[in-house]
Parts: structure tokens; sequence; C-alpha cells
């Protein structure tokens, strides 16, 4: 058994998907970091000396601290050599059970490591998923014998990053996975029950209907308010009331009591907030779920004050493009 293990002072940032220019603004816009002090191993963006002042990440509560366009964060990178992909599996042992390797310039190498480590399950899931019972760590190849690797991550899911199993024929739109995957994050953070046939769901802005068809496929009845109708199959729903309307227009009151309240609807976020503030303060909702569109550049004092509302996270989905998901929960 040969290998060796060694520190590099560095925090190393793996963004969501095609997020890479909005992560590195983010660093810059939100935490005045110098971006361009970055080394690039692949998608994974490695910042010598950099202290989050995280030392101990809870998942469940998050971190204002850290980027919310990174899927994954890595904490004290170390850098291993190997001499066979033996040693390397055996390195990543000594450090921690649980890995998923990034990257795919060596990628038939990592996969033989990955087959030599406990078993994680790195494919899709299907709605819902299990919780892992552990943080997965995170291995890179930089060269075939030497490895940056950090069993200290944010990552709940492999490289942080929640895929489900798709459904082509049929939701309406692929917007049913962001609220898939938003009521995992909501059971998750806040052991928030999903909606079943005991909830009533309010979806503001509902059309095609891709949530409102995930609420009623658990069993939960739907007020989809929007200006235009829902899919035809949606209509014919007995689960599904439709109201032909501007839904942030009508008042809390006239809609009651709400176990869960959402809306995907394209609108300014200062409007957003506003709205949600609004149905906080009626007393009427125990749960919210609602999509912070960006329009331009993102307003990060504003973001904030999303963040700042008791019982509540933002958080950017992997489902997410240039925006992020507030999710409130009553305990």
């Amino acid at each position: 058994m040969s290998f060796s293990i060694q520190e590099t002072h560095s925090t190393a940032f793996l963004p969501f998907p095609g997020t890479r220019d909005f992560l590195l603004s983010e660093m810059k816009e939100r935490f005045s970091i110098d971006t361009s002090a970055f080394v690039s191993h692949g998608e994974l963006l490695f910042f010598e000396g950099l202290d989050t002042g995280v030392k101990n990440y809870d998942y469940k509560k998050g971190d204002s601290r850290l980027p919310y366009f990174a899927s994954a964060v890595l904490f004290n990178v170390k850098k291993i050599t190997f001499d066979s992909i033996s040693d390397a599996a055996s390195a990543l042992r000594s450090l921690a059970r649980s890995w998923s390797g990034c990257g795919t310039e060596f990628f038939r190498r990592s996969t033989l490591i990955q087959e030599k480590l406990p078993y994680v399950n790195l494919k899709p899931k299907s709605f819902p998923p299990k919780f892992p019972s552990s943080v997965t760590g995170i291995y890179l190849l930089i060269d075939e014998h030497t490895m940056l690797a950090s069993e200290n991550t944010t990552c709940v899911f492999p490289l942080g990053q929640l895929v489900f199993e798709e459904d082509h024929e049929n939701p309406p739109s692929r917007a049913y996975l962001k609220i898939q995957e938003a009521l995992t994050y909501a059971k998750l953070f806040f052991d928030a029950e999903l909606p079943s046939e005991n909830s009533f769901c309010f979806e503001a802005g509902a059309c095609p209907g891709g949530w409102t068809w995930v609420l009623a496929s658990l069993g939960s009845r739907v007020l989809a308010v929007d200006r235009s109708e829902l899919a035809p199959s949606l209509m014919k729903n007995p689960l599904i009331q439709f109201k032909a309307h501007d839904a942030f227009t009508i008042p809390c009151e006239e809609i009651g009591n709400c176990d869960w309240v959402l809306s995907d609807v394209i609108c300014y976020p200062e409007r957003l907030l506003e709205w949600i503030q609004k149905w906080l303060s009626s007393g009427l909702v125990k749960n919210m779920i609602c999509t912070i569109k960006m329009q331009g550049k993102i307003d990060w004092p504003l973001v904030a004050q999303f963040a700042a509302i008791p019982d509540s996270r933002v958080i950017h989905l992997n489902y997410n493009k240039h925006e992020l998901t507030f999710i409130h929960c009553e305990k």
C-alpha cells in the first residue's frame, strides 16, 4: 500500500451545471472575493488559502457565508498521491466512507476507484428519494496518480446535485422537477410532510401545470390560478380547481387556510417578497415554496431579505437556472 495525503489549504467550489459564471459573479459581488485567484480543475474551482469561516457545516441550517450557486463546497481540500487504483481507494477510505468522483478527464480511472469504495447510489433518484446516511465526499483526479479530495463537504447528495428519473410522458412541463426537488429539501431541512390527500394547496401562476401535476399526483386538492388554462388533462382532474385570475391580486382571506402556497411566477423579486410577507402575516399558510426569478443582475441585499424570514431557506436547486428558490415551513 502506497499513498500520501497532504493539506492544500484550499477551499473548492463546484458550480451547478451551467452556472459557473453565476457562481463566480456571486463570489465577487456578494462576498467580495478576488475571483482571479482561483485554479480550475475541470468544473471545480480551487481557492488557495480561502477561509469561508465555516467550521462545522450543518445542512439543516445552511450557512449564509456559502454561495448559492455552488452545488458543493469542499473544505480543507487534500492532495493525495498514490501508486495504484487500490491505493487510491484505500486513501479515500482512510478519510471517510462515502465518496463520489468529479470530472471527466480521467473518467475510466475514476470509475475504477469508485468501484473499490463502499457503495454510493449515483443513479438518478425516484421521487420521493431516500436520504443518504452521511455527507458524501468528493475526489477529482488531476493526473493518473494524483487526486484532490475532501471528505468535509456540503453534499447531502452526491456532488450536491439531486437528479431525478424523468417522466417524459405525463407532466405538462419539465418544471415538475423543480417542485419535486424543492419538496425533497423541505422534508430534509424542516422535516415537512409532503403534500397528501389531506392537504390543500394554492399555486399561483400554475399554467401549464407542472407543479400542480405533482401536487395532485400526491393526492392533494389544488387551487391553480393563472390567466391561462392548464393542460387539458389537468383541467379535467377532480382534485384540481382552476381559476382564471392574476394570482397575486387575490386576497389571502379569499383563498383561506392552505397547507402549501406555491409560486413559479415570473415577476419582480420585490413583488414576490411583498406577496410572501402578506401570506405569512395572514397566518393562513403553513408552508411556502416560491421561485425567486432574477431580473438581470442579482440584488443580493434583496435576496438576504428572503433568507432572513424565520423558518425559511433560500437555495439554488439543481433544476433552477438563473433563479433561486425560497422554502418556508412551519415548525
